[in-house]
């Protein structure tokens, strides 16, 4: 769970272990490293020497946290290009971080090809994906260049051939006596692309919809998660659920409400820029992504009425607001209620392969993956929610597939418009 607190080594046990868990670590070759070595800056233990446990960490932490948070903002002021390749260089690492772990089992066996196998993969999964990406968003830059005219037109097949090409590779490689830990190994790396590479593919398309998209759900996570540390930290008594332990009810709670202002507040501030609310395109012209644009309904200013049961407490009659920061409620909420299940379903993991963190990326922190478990759910969410809630058909994008089609074609498609618009005109005579 991102910026949540690491549990503490009582937690890696694992309870009520059988003799099918025991049969399971013999087929895999015991049990994976358990990554136990403190990565905290040296300058860091010096400075915090005199503090107990607690406090050392709580303090490694939260400077660790503020510096994540300003490299944040900085990637943010550089544009939606560094904003994509730093969601591609996350995807790669997380994707490492897990493979990883399924190579110090796989590896015991001294069996071919499946590290190399799996970073194939990956580069078929992307592929596809970008390719996929590229055609929908640059599709006038695509139709104007002759060699991405082609990819373009044959994308799908040449994803499916190369994909063919690796599963071939995989059916060569398997090995006798291994065939079931190797088809084991076929599904993890396969549940990781899935996990990893589709989520951050979301991720961009709801960066394309607006930077504002981007920013407020992953901020709402990354409040969420400190928030809930913060409270459960000073407050924490009651228990959340067994698979972490020190997740508390009161962190739980105190976190919600916590991000659900934080939600409002930050939405207010940012549908006032266009920067952020209009959608990244690509102009032909320059070359270049543009954000500019009229702001749609959602940023622009409206008045509500107060509920009368709420009037009597604010002394308000009538709100002004932008329609977005409603968004941004049913954002927030998901950021923390069902958000963390992301870092749960990360904790049941670790414990099911007796490892602290996935990686020891950052000091205090653990892994890239142990920061981003909870941002990949919520991509998803975010990703259904504009499909579900916002987004409408695209006039510019129907105007660059018209442009495409043969001249009797358009011809058609004109004539049929316009009879439609003339019915449509008689009737409403």
């Amino acid at each position: 769970m991102p910026w949540a607190p690491p549990e503490s080594e009582s937690e890696n046990k694992l309870d009520g272990e059988t003799a099918s868990d025991s049969e399971s670590k013999s087929e895999f070759g015991g049990s994976p490293p358990v990554p136990t070595s403190d990565d905290t800056p040296e300058v860091l233990n010096r400075a915090l020497s005199n503090l107990s446990s607690r406090w050392k960490n709580w303090w490694v932490r939260g400077i660790l946290t503020l510096a994540m948070i300003t490299f944040f903002f900085i990637i943010i002021y550089l544009g939606p290009m560094v904003l994509m390749t730093i969601v591609m260089c996350v995807q790669i690492k997380c994707f490492h971080e897990i493979i990883t772990i399924g190579y110090n089992v796989y590896h015991s066996y001294d069996l071919p090809w499946f590290r190399t196998l799996s970073w194939y993969f990956l580069l078929c999964v992307n592929y596809f994906f970008y390719g996929e990406t590229v055609t929908d968003y640059f599709f006038t830059l695509v139709q104007r260049e002759e060699p991405l005219r082609i990819l373009s037109k044959y994308h799908r097949f040449i994803s499916f051939a190369l994909y063919l090409t690796g599963f071939c590779m995989f059916v060569l490689s398997l090995v006798k006596k291994h065939y079931r830990l190797q088809f084991y190994m076929f599904g993890w790396t396969h549940v990781t692309l899935l996990i990893v590479v589709t989520q951050s593919h979301l991720i961009i398309h709801n960066l394309f919809e607006g930077m504002i998209w981007f920013i407020v759900p992953i901020s709402c996570v990354i409040c969420n998660d400190i928030m809930a540390y913060m409270f459960g930290f000073f407050f924490g008594r009651t228990p959340l659920i067994k698979l972490s332990p020190k997740k508390t009810w009161e962190g739980f709670i105190g976190g919600f409400f916590a991000t659900v202002l934080f939600g409002l507040l930050l939405s207010y501030v940012m549908s006032g820029y266009r920067c952020f609310t209009c959608p990244v395109e690509f102009n032909n012209d320059t070359n270049s992504f543009t954000v500019d644009c009229e702001p749609s309904e959602l940023f622009q200013l409206q008045e509500y009425n107060i509920p009368l049961v709420l009037q009597s407490v604010v002394g308000w009659k009538t709100v002004r607001m932008y329609p977005f920061q409603i968004h941004s409620i049913a954002l927030s909420t998901f950021a923390s209620l069902i958000g963390p299940f992301g870092g749960f379903f990360a904790s049941g993991f670790k414990r099911a392969f007796k490892i602290k963190d996935f990686a020891n990326t950052i000091p205090g922190h653990g892994g890239i993956m142990d920061r981003f478990d909870c941002q990949y759910l919520m991509a998803t969410f975010v990703n259904v929610y504009i499909a579900s809630f916002i987004r409408g058909p695209n006039p510019s994008k129907l105007i660059q597939q018209f442009l495409t089609l043969r001249p009797d074609q358009q011809l058609h498609i004109f004539n049929t418009l316009k009879a439609h618009l003339v019915d449509k005109a008689n009737l409403s005579l």
